[in-house]
């Protein structure tokens, strides 16, 4: 779940970490309000959970309320594209409205997962101000990594470490070494948040529910929002052959099949092992919800998803959306057979398949 920047520098003014004052705005007026209340000038900020906002045009600086308020306007109700969003763009309902920053540096800081590591790394670069991605690629020599301890986590050897290698002396590195976060240092030597980006992991959600409420649906996939609610692991992609499975390495074993077969996935979708006839017939319903989505393939491995109910449940899905899109059906384990009878009676398109070659061929014969 990610959220916005400025809920993002809530959490951090929490823990006493240094943001810029701002103010929240959905309307050109409340910009220009906000722009007077601080001091006249500010920056506004779309409000979308990408990056790259710059590029896009998401982040203009106002040295009036006059020029907030049609810059707020410009931003409000429309899609902001960027390298991060894809062709489609982000809906922009709010902008930030925040102080201009006395920047005398600019530095970037993160804390990521490391799969070398198997663990949580932060990543230090006095190179702030720029696409991190960019850093990586032309300069990667300036970019410092600290492995953290899941268990003592970030030491301060490490903090004090960091600090000199991003060159900051004094009280700066004092602060530094208590904040590490996304920082500029001002003309006068403070340390400040100036940006903030923080990304949770679904399953961990439960350990934090008050950040649950944050959540923004505007911002997410319909479809992958509506899975979420119900618990269904669904990642859209962009091909036509919607797939329902039950397990995660059967589905990715089965978007590799689709895709040698010379077909594009639409989706990556496991309905989970101990799912009923409704949950499965709400994973369909998503699926079918897709428009690219031109054809079905069911791969099931009846265990404790028993075929028969997934079969039950995807006719259920189908009767209800009233569509007759071809299906290709691959169902093995327990009551394969009860499954198979339930597609043969539903009177649906179904191309039946017994193993994963049978399923490339089924797929060739559909397109």
């Amino acid at each position: 779940m990610k959220i916005h920047e400025y809920q993002a520098k809530e959490v951090l003014a929490r823990y006493g970490i240094n943001v810029p004052s701002s103010r929240l705005a959905s309307s050109a007026e409340e910009a220009g309000q906000a722009t007077q209340d601080l001091g006249g000038k500010a920056v506004l900020k779309a409000q979308v959970h990408a990056g790259g906002r710059g590029q896009g045009g998401g982040i203009k600086v106002v040295n009036s309320p006059d020029e907030a308020r049609p810059a707020a306007a410009a931003m409000l109700g429309s899609n902001l594209v960027t390298h991060q969003t894809g062709p489609e763009g982000a809906p922009v309902s709010h902008v930030l409205v925040e102080e201009l920053a006395d920047i005398d540096r600019e530095l970037y800081l993160a804390i990521t997962i490391d799969r070398d590591f198997r663990g949580p790394i932060m990543l230090a670069s006095s190179a702030g101000g720029m696409d991190i991605e960019e850093v990586a690629a032309t300069r990667p020599q300036d970019i410092y990594m600290e492995p953290l301890s899941p268990i003592l986590g970030l030491m301060p050897f490490q903090t004090r470490r960091l600090t000199a290698k991003l060159g900051l002396t004094g009280p700066s590195a004092q602060s530094a070494t208590r904040i590490m976060n996304p920082l500029i240092v001002t003309g006068q030597g403070e340390l400040v948040a100036l940006d903030a980006k923080l990304n949770l992991d679904d399953d961990s959600l439960f350990r934090h529910t008050d950040l649950q409420e944050l959540r923004d649906p505007a911002q997410e996939d319909e479809l992958e929002y509506r899975a979420a609610s119900l618990d269904i692991a669904y990642v859209k992609l962009d091909g036509d052959v919607g797939c329902l499975v039950n397990g995660a390495g059967l589905a990715m074993a089965t978007l590799d099949v689709t895709t040698a077969a010379g077909a594009m996935p639409a989706n990556f979708l496991d309905v989970g092992g101990g799912a009923t006839i409704e949950k499965v017939a709400s994973a369909v319903s998503i699926i079918l919800s897709d428009r690219k989505v031109t054809r079905v393939l069911v791969n099931i491995f009846g265990g404790i998803l028993r075929c028969d109910v997934a079969a039950s449940g995807v006719v259920k899905a189908y009767r209800e959306h009233g569509i007759n899109l071809p299906l290709v059906v691959r169902l093995l384990g327990t009551n394969a057979e009860e499954g198979r009878t339930i597609f043969a009676e539903s009177g649906l398109p179904v191309t039946f398949a017994d193993n994963l070659n049978d399923i490339a061929a089924a797929l060739g014969q559909t397109s």
